[in-house]
């Protein structure tokens, strides 16, 4: 998808995409796990050719050392993984991060759930869609409304065990895939772990009593920037 305008450093995004046709991204709790271990590993400048790789190079290693690459390409401000979808608030941190970090968290993830289902082809909608998080208002809704947004949806019983969310993180005050730096300024603007939960539990509760729970093969109607 081409972009008007370039993701710029500094600034805050809402990202998402979903499985092509509207189909499950993620069949059983490996597939959500090696989504989140791409999420840590691709989050990185230098070139990572597979996990598989990766972890067999860590095994071999007694020491080390930290190299110049290991600046995160992004920092994870908040994200949601749901069985067909996900949302992240990213923060840009070198040029050219978001989309980076998008190929390769996409790509890698493709390429094995293709291989691991004996399919071929895309399993994303595109490359993924992007919002400039711009104001002070529209940031206070897209946070609340990424950090818990499982909850919007109406997800079948035997797929709940297939979503991840960053409420789990803030409620814990325990940072993994969000930055720690990040989770605390967000914990601090939001005056601690009580306020920030009950913040995006309002955010939910608007978009519930606006529309109800979506399906999660209904299209999702995101938070104006108004």
């Amino acid at each position: 998808m081409l972009r008007k305008q370039p993701l710029l450093n500094g600034e805050y995004y809402h990202i998402y995409n979903r499985g092509v046709d509207k189909r499950n991204i993620f069949s059983d709790k490996s597939d959500l796990f090696r989504f989140i271990e791409s999420i840590k590993e691709f989050n990185k400048i230098e070139k990572i050719v597979s996990l598989s790789n990766l972890r067999k190079t860590k095994k071999s290693q007694i020491v080390v050392k930290p190299l110049s690459g290991d600046k995160p390409l992004v920092l994870v401000v908040a994200y949601c993984l749901n069985p067909n979808h996900f949302h992240f608030v990213l923060k840009q941190n070198v040029d050219g991060g978001i989309a980076k970090f998008m190929q390769k968290l996409q790509g890698a993830y493709t390429y094995y759930f293709n291989v691991k289902n004996s399919r071929s082809g895309s399993l994303f909608q595109g490359t993924f869609k992007s919002q400039l998080m711009g104001n002070e208002n529209y940031f206070n809704k897209i946070i609340g409304y990424v950090n818990k947004n499982y909850q919007v949806h109406d997800i079948p019983e035997d797929l709940k065990d297939l979503i991840l969310a960053s409420d789990n993180e803030y409620e814990n005050n325990d940072f993994n895939i969000v930055s720690k730096e990040e989770g605390l300024r967000i914990l601090e603007v939001f005056k601690g772990i009580s306020d920030f939960k009950q913040h995006s539990e309002e955010i939910v509760e608007i978009i519930r009593k606006e529309r109800g729970k979506v399906s999660l093969l209904e299209d999702e109607n995101l938070p104006d920037s108004g």
